[in-house]
């Protein structure tokens, strides 16, 4: 099973979008404009395509939560392949809506979050970024819905466990990274230094 892993060169230095053929790092067109995303940086573990497609979208909805050490392992690569895992101070997870909590009955990437954080020694701070429900479901939505779904669905609720921190936030599947902005917009309100982002596995753009 060959499972397609991001390269962590040639990627850009903020969202981590890889360009083939690319040897080194840049910066995109797109995070050197005027729609350059909030956070700091961000890394994703592997292509969401072919079988960790599949192994994904079984871990997100359908229970198999047994795969969860396999995708610390690899976030904690993509992690340390990218940034100073030693600079983060905390650890947050992205977290869900209520709605979505009930029908999932568990949050996938606070198993990620809490794993990541127990591996570099730091601790995993839950419930301090929150949602404020009432969004659709991001999977499924052009970019630009994607952007305006995303846009003001997060708050902080503790803003001293983030300001002047480097905050690391942990999500599964990144595809245009409007909701990681905006998780980094509440974040940087509450006082944080820098956030950064790290995703099990990056999506296409639609």
């Amino acid at each position: 099973m060959r499972i397609p892993f991001v390269k962590p060169d040639g990627c850009c230095r903020v969202c981590g979008r890889e360009v083939e053929g690319q040897p080194h790092e840049f910066l995109c067109s797109e995070c050197s404009g005027s729609g350059a995303p909030l956070f700091d940086r961000a890394a994703s573990a592997v292509r969401f395509e072919d079988v960790v497609r599949t192994m994904v979208l079984d871990y997100k909805f359908n229970g198999h939560i047994w795969l969860k050490d396999d995708f610390t392992d690899w976030i904690e690569a993509a992690l340390r392949g990218r940034f100073d895992a030693n600079a983060v101070d905390i650890v947050v997870s992205m977290p869900l809506s209520v709605a979505h909590r009930i029908d999932r009955g568990y949050n996938q990437c606070a198993y990620l979050a809490e794993g990541l954080a127990r591996r570099i020694g730091r601790d995993c701070v839950s419930g301090v970024l929150a949602s404020k429900g009432g969004r659709l479901r991001q999977s499924g939505l052009g970019e630009d819905a994607r952007r305006e779904n995303a846009r003001d669905k997060f708050y902080v609720r503790d803003s001293s466990l983030v300001s002047g921190r480097t905050v690391l936030v942990v999500d599964d599947i990144m595809t245009t990274g409007a909701t990681l902005s905006d998780c980094a917009r509440a974040l940087k309100a509450a006082g944080a230094w820098r956030v950064w982002c790290v995703t099990l596995a990056k999506s296409v753009r639609v």
